[in-house]
């Protein structure tokens, strides 16, 4: 199955990405991994539940990279570590991944103004022909899963906020292109460079 619906679980979560970035360079082991994150609160979430699902979101993107990527993300400067975060949320999820590289790239290069919530209805409605596996989401799934994707585009800098959906154009950094471009993550690459 290509398409699932784990993004709904955050967006890019930058101050947490930082402190499990942290702890995967630190090599915590799981009791303390538990300690920081339920116990101490290390993300202030409002109940345990919620931080072990931050937490487990975050630590599978990151998993997805190696210790160079992860100092990247905890050292790196905030538009170094947004654009590190958002290459590793494409890689664990080609829900936002070939959403960007259909849908966003399409909209920059007719020069659309905007990025409307029908075009995400849309794709959504085109994913099954790429993955017939993918699970029928119901509306709100289907809400969530917009808002979650919508909050990245906005976060990466795509969207200037999600009330306007206005697109803007992104640059990303060269740090994590080269990173990219030396670990063979084309498809990552292509689909965050979407922007003219």
């Amino acid at each position: 199955m290509r398409y699932s619906a784990d993004i709904t679980a955050g967006s890019l979560k930058i101050a947490e990405s930082r402190i499990i970035a942290d702890m995967l360079l630190r090599e915590v082991g799981q009791e303390a991994w538990r300690e920081a994150i339920i116990q101490q609160n290390v993300f202030q979430a409002r109940n345990p539940a919620t931080a072990i699902r931050i937490g487990r979101l975050v630590r599978m993107r990151l998993e997805l990279m190696n210790a160079e990527f992860w100092r990247l993300v905890r050292d790196g400067s905030n538009i170094v570590t947004t654009h590190a975060l958002l290459a590793a949320a494409v890689k664990h999820s080609p829900l936002l991944g070939d959403f960007l590289d259909i849908v966003v790239r399409e909209q920059y290069r007719i020069f659309s103004k905007t990025l409307s919530k029908l075009l995400w209805e849309n794709f959504l409605d085109g994913c099954r022909s790429r993955d017939p596996e993918m699970p029928l989401w119901n509306e709100s799934t289907r809400r969530r899963l917009r808002s979650s994707v919508f909050h990245t585009l906005s976060q990466a800098g795509y969207l200037e906020n999600t009330r306007s959906l206005r697109l803007q154009p992104v640059h990303i950094s060269p740090q994590v292109v080269r990173y990219l471009q030396d670990h063979e993550e084309g498809y990552v690459l292509r689909c965050i460079q979407v922007s003219p």
